[in-house]
């Protein structure tokens, strides 16, 4: 299994904002990809600091999601609601536990 982090810094004002554009158009949307795994949104009201995780079975199809124009149509949505780019990281699991 693979995850691919995306870390983003967003306006502490525009937080809601962000979670129901997640919600509404991140999920629906990664849930349909191939080799989808699981979706997670962290987030620090304080800083406005967010983590959203996406579980992939392989590298390629964590690669594949990040290089449809789909996914850089879903982060347009957020671009007035982040004070940075996002910053992406990959990572594979190498212990999970449910």
């Amino acid at each position: 299994m693979f995850t691919r982090l995306t870390i983003v810094q967003c306006k502490i004002d525009k937080i809601d904002e962000a979670i129901k554009i997640f919600e509404e158009s991140v999920v629906p949307a990664v849930k349909s990809e191939k080799g989808y795994r699981g979706v997670y949104l962290l987030i620090n009201r304080e800083t406005g600091k967010g983590i959203s995780i996406t579980a992939w079975d392989s590298e390629q199809d964590a690669i594949a999601n990040e290089q449809s124009g789909d996914y850089q149509k879903r982060l347009a949505k957020f671009k007035e609601l982040f004070t940075a780019p996002p910053v992406r990281e990959g990572y594979e699991v190498v212990v999970a536990h449910d």
